[in-house]
Formats: structure tokens, sequence, C-alpha cells
């Protein structure tokens, strides 16, 4: 028996599955595709999250792609970050290219054009349904972590969000939040002083310039009503396909500060709302983060463990998530650790530095009989990587290098005019893009110090006229002379002395 033959059974064998799987291409050896030798991954472990790395133009986006597509085919809603805007190709079919073909020919199925149906997202003034939180959302807890405060601050920011509780201010926008803040160290200082205890200028100034440091990357556009629904992300279209959402980043690539800050916000969200399911024949929902390393750039130690409690324990609420990224070391251990399924394209070796990454990335996956996996990182073609999956029982499956299938849909972005179709389209546009400020704490604490403040006049004004009008009636009290006083002075009492004293002398 040919050592391609054992290969061939070690592979499939490896990849059997019994419920409904993704095939994503089939296993090379020796260089070579090996047609039929499929590997596929089971829907039932996709919410056990997923690593897809590799050097830039290797095809990280057209593998994000491939698995976008699948997952939608399987009725699968699907969220895609779009940094750099090349994934809105996928509401149009592939117009197919004799490469393709030849590429499905080894693989060993023909090749399929597909458009699928995607909804465009906006965190910024880009067209597109736009996404919005309310600080009241965020809570304490999760808006100290994103500022990076400290814990005396961080008991300051609980104390504003039990102020607004408890006189029923509502929080919906960094304004808001700004007011009651500045509200606490000046007019309502004695009322905080009260009630919650002396709250020092020099915390609230720290935290007010923590403030406008996330405006500045424009997270006054995401704070705010209406704020999204996270039901929302799994819409399926009349056909039982999944909807692809395709959040537009194009913008925010030099803000990595709202990028983790809407991350961390969603993936909390959908914590809170999505029910537990535990592990069951395939996800709810599936989130490729592109350029993951943003999530995690400039990130506070607090933050990277709240990032790593939500990916731990998100799974059981039927969620897949999967990072996409240059280097599995952008990711942090304990993140990596928790990652079922690694597409790993190839990795270039230029430094010392790059060919020692590359030691430890090989040291991820597992020992292979066909592979040398530190040599066949650097000797992948484009459109190939090497492939570790969980099988149903959630157990390693055999290391394959793989020959990935094309894109069903357009590798390449919608011209302007199909893109504002998509757009004009979407049954959530009229839902979110009304831009909504009622009246809520900041216009509350204007209002309240307006009263305070005409009160005030109103009670000056008062003293005033009091003591004028004693200062009248004192003038009038100091002109009238006394009875007495007016009878000693009198001009007949006098004459009356001066006779008595005259008489008197003689």
């Amino acid at each position: 028996m040919s050592s391609k033959h054992n290969f061939f059974e070690h592979i499939e064998k490896g990849y059997v599955t019994k419920g409904e799987y993704i095939t994503i291409g089939a296993a090379m050896y020796e260089g070579e595709t090996v047609t039929d030798a499929y590997v596929k991954i089971p829907l039932k472990t996709l919410n056990r999250h997923g690593l897809i790395a590799g050097a830039t133009g290797t095809g990280k986006t057209k593998t994000l792609q491939v698995l976008a597509e699948n997952l939608s085919d399987k009725g699968i809603p699907v969220l895609l970050m779009d940094l750099k805007g090349d994934l809105s190709g996928l509401a149009q079919p592939s117009p197919g290219h004799p490469k393709i073909d030849e590429r499905h020919a080894k693989i060993g199925f023909p090749f399929e054009a597909k458009s699928f149906p995607i909804e465009v997202l906006s965190l910024s003034d880009q067209d597109g349904v736009r996404l919005r939180a309310t600080v009241s959302e965020f809570g304490p807890v999760l808006l100290s972590r994103i500022l990076d405060l400290s814990e005396t601050q961080s008991g300051i920011v609980a104390v504003i969000f039990k102020y607004c509780d408890d006189n029923k201010m509502p929080l919906l926008d960094l304004k808001d939040f700004k007011k009651v803040l500045q509200y606490a160290t000046n007019e309502g200082k004695k009322e905080f002083q009260e009630a919650y205890g002396r709250i020092s200028t020099a915390s609230t100034g720290a935290i007010l310039r923590k403030i406008i440091e996330l405006e500045q990357q424009g997270a006054d556009l995401f704070f705010g009503e209406t704020s999204f629904e996270v039901d929302d992300l799994t819409r399926i279209d009349e056909n039982g396909r999944g909807y692809i959402n395709i959040i537009r980043l194009t913008d925010i690539q030099d803000r990595p500060k709202l990028f983790s800050t809407f991350m961390l916000s969603l993936l909390a969200e959908i914590y809170e709302t999505f029910p537990e399911q535990g592990d069951s024949g395939q996800p709810e929902l599936v989130l490729f983060i592109d350029e993951a390393h943003l999530i995690f750039k400039q990130a506070s130690s607090a933050l990277l463990d709240q990032i790593e409690s939500i990916v731990k324990l998100i799974r059981s609420k039927g969620i897949g998530l999967y990072f996409v990224t240059q280097n599995p070391t952008d990711i942090p251990e304990a993140v990596l650790g928790q990652l079922g399924l690694k597409i790993q394209h190839a990795l270039r070796a230029f430094t010392a530095k790059d060919r020692k990454a590359i030691k430890l990335t090989a040291e991820n996956y597992p020992d292979s009989e066909y592979y040398d996996t530190t040599e066949v990182l650097t000797s992948l073609g484009i459109g190939e990587a090497l492939v570790s999956a969980l099988d149903e029982k959630g157990r390693p499956t055999p290391l394959a290098a793989t020959m990935l299938r094309a894109p069903m849909s357009r590798m390449d972005v919608l011209t302007p005019k199909e893109l504002k179709q998509v757009i004009d389209n979407s049954r959530l546009i009229g839902k979110y893009n009304e831009e909504i400020d009622r009246e809520s704490a900041y216009e509350m604490l204007n209002k309240k110090i307006k009263k305070a403040e005409a009160l005030e006049e109103k009670e000056r004004e008062q003293r005033a006229t009091e003591e004028k009008k004693s200062s009248r009636s004192s003038s009038r009290r100091s002109t009238r002379q006394n009875p007495i006083i007016k009878v000693l002075t009198s001009a007949t009492f006098i004459r009356s002395i001066f006779g008595i004293l005259k008489k008197v002398i003689k």
C-alpha cells in the first residue's frame, strides 16, 4: 500500500462526521493535492472558536469569505469585521475563472458561483446601518475597564451610575456622563457629599480626560440611541440562508480604542442576551474579527481579563469567535488556548525573530508523521493552509496541509452603485439610522442647575429687598426724637433753667 494511499485513509478517517459539516478543501501530500481527501469542519464544533493566520497576501481574507459563505448556506448568520473594505463582494456571485475550475478539479468537486444575503453596518458616518449603544448599557464595570481607571476612579464611576439610577436620569451618551461627572464636584457637590461621600476633583478630572481621549477616536458617534439589538444579527432570509452582517471599519484602523470598545460591548451584550444552549448541532452566530490584534493593542490588563473571560464563557451561548491576524502571537495565550479550529496560512522568515516565531507557531499544531510543520509553514502557496480542527467529540483532527476551495461570491468589492442598492434595500436602516436625542441626564441636570440658579437668584433678591427695608426703617427711627430729650432741649425748658440759676446766684 502506497504512502499516498495511507495518507488518504488517514485524512478520511480523521475527518469523518455524522452530522452537518463544511468542506473547506482537500488535503495535500508532498506538495500535491489529494483529490477527494476532504478536510471537513463539523458544524457542532464551530462554537469552539478559531484562528485564521498568515502573512500578508497568503489568502486569509478569502478563507474568511469561504467560511462565511458556507455558514450562510447552512442557515448560520455571520458577523464580519471588514477593516480593509474588501468583503462586500459577498453580495454578488463570482464571475468564475479557469484557475478556479482547475483548483476545484484538484479538490474533487465542481465550482458553483453564488451571491449571499448581506447587511452593511457602520460604526461611523459611513453609509450603512448605524451601530450604537448607550452608556447605561455598558454599566460602571465595563466602562471603567475600557477607560482603564484605577480602583478609586472606578468607584466614582459606580457612584455616578448610582446617582443617575436613584434620580431616574438616563445615561445615553458621553455628554450625559461628562455632565454628571462635572456636576458631582461643582453645583451638586453638597448633594453628592451628603448621599455618597466626598468626591475628589482630581479623580473626576482624570476620568474626564480618559473620556475625551475616547471621544477623539470617534466614540461620541457610537454612544447614543437607537441602541442596536443583537437579535438583528441572527436573521435568516426567505431561502433559509443566514445573513452575513458586514461592519465597515475602514475608517477606524488607527483608532484601536474605539474598535476594542465596540467589540467588548458587542460580546458582552451577546453574552447577556443569548440563552444558554450548551453544545447544540450548530452555532447561533459566528463572528469573524479581522485584524484581531487591534482588539488587544493598547488594551489594559483589566480589559484583557474581560475579553478572555467572555471568550471562555460565550461558547455556551452558541457563539463562535474567529480571530483573523497575521501571526498567532498577536493573540494572548489565554485566548489562543481556547481556539479549536486553526487555519494557518504561510509565514515568512526574513529575520531571526521571524524564524523563532515560526517554530513557536509550529508547536501549536498536532504532531504529524506526514509533515515537517516548520518547513510546511514557510512553503505553503496562496490559498493553501495548515488546518487543525476538532471532530464531533472535541478531539483534534489530523493536521492537514490543505488546498482551500475558492469563494463562491465575488473576490472584489461592490461598486458604489451596487453598495447603495444593498443599503437601500435594508430593512434595518429605518429602525436604526434615525438619531434620537431624548431628554437624558445632560438636559435634566441643566434644568436642575437652572432651577437652582433661579431659586438662588430669587433668594438673593429677597435678601436684598429685606436689607433695603431694614435700612430705611433704621433711618426713620434715628430721625425721630425721644420725648424726654425733646422736653430737655426745648426753649421754654432752657429758659426756666436759666431763671432758676439766676435766683440761686443772687
